[in-house]
C-alpha cells in the first residue's frame, strides 16, 4: 500500500457546530449532522480509518465555515485564535499523525495575516484554509494584500475551500439539487480562484501559492481557453504579467478530494504538472476504503502514485 499525506481532511470543535449548521442547506436533511462524532474525535476512530488506507498524516481543517460567518469582527478574532490554539493542543498529543491549517478571520485581513503568522511560526501549522467569501468579500479584494503578502513571505498556502456564496443566482432556482457539492460549489470556488488569478495577486506576489481541493474545481480542463478568451476579453484596465495557464502552473496546485475518478486526475496531472496533484479524502465526508481503493489502482505510474501520494504535499508544506 502507498503510504500517503492527507490534507482536506476535516475536524469540529463542538462551540462551532452553529457555524457549520449554515451549510445544511447543502444536504439532504436527513443526512446534515451524522458524521458530527467522527469530526469531533481525534482518537482512535480517526487514526484507525488514517491506518486503513496507509496516511500517514493527516492535515486538518475546520469544517465549514466556522467565524467567517461570524457578524462581529472582534469574537471571530477571538474565536479564531481559540481554536487554532485548541487544534494546536490536539496536534500536539500526536504531532507524527496530525498537522493543521490556521482558521483565520478575515473580517480583520491585518490580524488574519499575524494570526497566519503565529499559527506557522510557533503552532507550526501548514498554511491556511479559507472557507469561501467572508461577507460577500473574495480575497481579490485589495484588503487582503495583507494577507497574501504574508503567506508568500512564510512560504505557506492558502487553501480555498468551498462555502456558499453571499446570494443565490437565479441559474439554481427550483433546482435545489444543484445548490452545494453536487455543483454551486465548484462553480463558486472555481470564480473564487480565478477572480484571485486576473486580480494580479500572483504578479505582486509571485511565491504565493493557492490549493483547490476537487481535481482543481474543473479549472484545469479550461486552461487553453482562458489563455485564448483572456486576449479578448472585456477586462477593462486589468493586465497580466503571463498568460493565465502560466499562474496554474507556477502558483496552483490541487487535491484529488472528492473526486475518486482517472479522468479528471489525469487532466489536473497533465494541464499544471504531476508535482502540483495532492492525494486527499475529504474525511469523514468521503469514504476512506473507496478513495484508496481507488488511488491504489487509478492509472498512474510507480513515480507519479509516490509524488501524487505523498511526495507532493510533503514537500510544499514542509512536513
Amino acid at each position: 500500500m502507498e503510504k500517503k499525506i492527507a490534507l482536506e481532511e476535516h475536524f469540529m470543535h463542538p462551540d462551532f457546530v452553529d457555524y457549520w449548521a449554515n451549510t445544511a442547506i447543502n444536504i439532504s436533511p436527513e443526512l446534515f449532522g451524522k458524521v458530527r462524532n467522527k469530526l469531533e474525535d481525534f482518537g482512535d476512530e480517526r487514526i484507525n480509518e488514517m491506518n486503513k488506507i496507509g496516511i500517514e498524516k493527516s492535515v486538518l481543517s475546520l469544517a465549514g465555515p466556522g467565524v467567517q460567518a461570524e457578524y462581529f469582527t472582534n469574537i471571530a478574532v477571538k474565536k479564531a485564535k481559540f481554536l487554532n490554539d485548541y487544534l494546536a493542543e490536539k496536534i500536539s498529543g500526536n504531532d507524527k499523525r496530525y498537522g493543521g491549517f490556521a482558521h483565520l478571520a478575515l473580517q480583520d485581513p491585518r490580524a488574519a495575516a499575524d494570526e497566519l503568522e503565529r499559527t506557522t511560526r510557533d503552532l507550526g501549522f501548514s498554511g491556511a484554509l479559507i472557507n469561501g467569501t467572508t461577507n460577500g468579500a473574495y480575497l481579490d479584494d485589495d484588503r487582503f494584500s495583507v494577507l497574501w503578502e504574508r503567506a508568500s513571505d512564510l512560504d505557506v498556502p492558502i487553501y480555498i475551500h468551498p462555502n456558499n456564496p453571499a446570494d443565490t443566482p437565479a441559474m439554481y432556482q427550483g433546482h435545489s439539487e444543484m445548490w452545494g457539492p453536487v455543483w454551486s460549489w465548484t462553480v463558486e470556488t472555481g470564480s473564487h480562484a480565478l477572480r484571485i488569478l486576473f486580480s494580479g495577486v500572483f504578479d505582486r506576489y509571485p511565491n504565493a501559492k493557492l490549493i483547490l481541493g476537487h481535481m482543481g474545481e474543473t479549472l484545469p480542463y479550461q486552461l487553453w481557453r482562458f489563455d485564448s478568451r483572456w486576449k479578448i476579453s472585456n477586462r477593462g484596465s486589468k493586465k497580466l504579467e503571463l498568460a493565465p495557464s502560466e499562474y496554474f502552473k507556477r502558483n496552483f496546485w490541487c487535491t484529488t478530494a472528492g473526486v475518486c475518478s482517472d479522468e479528471p486526475m489525469r487532466c489536473a496531472i497533465d494541464a499544471l504538472g504531476v508535482e502540483r496533484v495532492m492525494f486527499s479524502v475529504d474525511y469523514p465526508f468521503e469514504r476512506s476504503e473507496e478513495t484508496a481503493e481507488w488511488i491504489e489502482t487509478a492509472k498512474l505510474s510507480i513515480s507519479e502514485r509516490s509524488l501524487v501520494c505523498y511526495e507532493n504535499a510533503k514537500s510544499l508544506l514542509k512536513l
